[in-house]
């Protein structure tokens, strides 16, 4: 079925006040779910927001029927849930989404949405968390221990390359060039391609990745992807349970796999490296990424500030 399979697109000129529009679930297992199929590389992850989120709660309403107190109790049904104002801010997103592409295709003439989306909640500033090296050390042994095969073996990737968790589980042997070490991800976060810069203790890590694998059974071709779930044969989906466990071992029940990623900044940083590095390393299409990370040297600003006094002392 085409994109716009079950429903086409309405037009002001045929805006009929009998014709109340598709609701949000038939719109959203229609034409947008068509859409993201296409234009998404993963639209089941939308699927399952929307079916977990929305579908019971305010997706039986037409798309002209949604109001400001139709959607602001189902806000604030999240946050009596219990949920997180980042995570309730990921559900609004996917919302605004799927209004923002019914307005596009003219399901909503009158809709009191028309010009305005669902308001974000406030977050607070960016949560980082940075391990120490003895921190580092204290989660890489707990990993060593957990009954996971390849869980050690993830972690101390990411840490050594700065790479996010979703470019280590789709990486295959193809990706990377050991001559040049370089690791080339096809496509990043961003949608385009980009290169992590590999060094020795990675080299050694990709190693015994190989070696893991092979006493697993596990192919290890240059198709053939780096983690394979050795029960069936398949990609893994995710670390986090293993993960949860290794964590609270160490002693470190808030630290996320992509704390890994932030303390592979930091560790670059505190050896010296500038932000303009940090942000080639780490794959920042643009500076402001980068920022984040400019309060982990003030000690090294305010040095570079004294240049300046020193280069003026004689006015």
């Amino acid at each position: 079925m085409g994109l716009l399979g079950r429903f086409k697109p309405r037009v002001a000129a045929v805006e009929d006040e009998a014709d109340p529009g598709p609701t949000l679930n038939a719109f959203f297992d229609g034409p947008f779910y068509d859409h993201i199929r296409v234009h998404k590389k993963r639209p089941e992850h939308d699927r399952l927001t929307y079916n977990k989120h929305c579908r019971d709660s305010i997706g039986h309403h037409r798309i002209t029927e949604l109001d400001n107190a139709i959607m602001d109790a189902w806000v604030r049904d999240h946050i009596v849930k219990g949920y997180k104002p980042s995570t309730i801010n990921k559900h609004i997103f996917l919302v605004n989404r799927i209004l923002n592409m019914a307005r596009h295709w003219g399901h909503i003439p009158h809709n009191p949405f028309q010009n305005r989306q669902i308001r974000k909640l406030p977050t607070g500033d960016y949560k980082q968390r940075f391990l120490s090296e003895a921190e580092v050390d204290a989660v890489l042994r707990a990993c060593r221990k957990d009954p996971h095969p390849f869980l050690y073996l993830f972690a101390k990737l990411l840490v050594l390359t700065g790479a996010r968790k979703g470019e280590a589980l789709n990486a295959r042997w193809r990706d990377f060039d050991r001559d040049r070490r370089v690791w080339t991800v096809p496509v990043s976060k961003n949608g385009r391609s980009r290169r992590i810069v590999l060094c020795g203790a990675s080299l050694d890590t990709l190693d015994a990745i190989a070696v893991r694998a092979a006493s697993l059974g596990s192919p290890t071709g240059r198709d053939d992807l780096l983690f394979v779930n050795p029960r069936t044969g398949k990609r893994y989906d995710s670390f986090y349970a293993a993960w949860h466990r290794a964590r609270d071992a160490a002693g470190l029940p808030e630290v996320r796999i992509h704390d890994l990623r932030h303390t592979y900044a930091s560790l670059l940083i505190n050896q010296g490296v500038t932000l303009y590095e940090v942000q080639t390393l780490l794959g920042h299409c643009n500076a402001t990424m980068t920022q984040r990370y400019a309060h982990l040297l003030p000690d090294r600003l305010h040095a570079r500030a004294e240049l300046v006094g020193k280069s003026l002392a004689r006015i």
